[in-house]
């Protein structure tokens, strides 16, 4: 069973989120994500790199000059880790918030999410 760092894991998932270059991107996906992973949300899905890669792009063009950030404290047990987050413009109150289970892989590579929104803009 994988052993989890959940504060390591949900760190590298919201540099993710937050990296604005393209190639910087699609190398954070290669480093810590699956060939075939797959993320669901109430409002987006991808699977694999390149869809991943684009649907985050996608979410970042959608909210220019807004960053994630962790909200509480990760918690995880075996081979899942759970966190919330916030979404919010720089020096500005949040527009969004959500809490994510990630599924890591034998190499400790996430595998899966599921996203479930907490708040969500109007």
């Amino acid at each position: 069973m994988t052993q989890t760092n959940p504060l390591a894991v949900a760190r590298s998932y919201i540099d993710l989120w937050n990296e604005a270059d393209d190639a910087g991107r699609k190398a954070r996906l290669a480093e810590s994500w699956a060939v075939g992973a797959r993320y669901v949300d109430p409002i987006m899905s991808g699977e694999g790199h390149d869809s991943l890669a684009t649907m985050i792009a996608g979410a970042r063009a959608h909210f220019p000059g807004h960053s994630f950030s962790l909200r509480g404290t990760p918690d995880g047990h075996g081979s899942f880790v759970r966190f919330s987050w916030s979404l919010a413009p720089e020096r500005g109150e949040p527009v969004a918030g959500g809490t994510d289970i990630v599924t890591l892989d034998d190499q400790g590579l996430i595998a899966s999410v599921i996203g479930f929104l907490d708040s969500a803009p109007a």
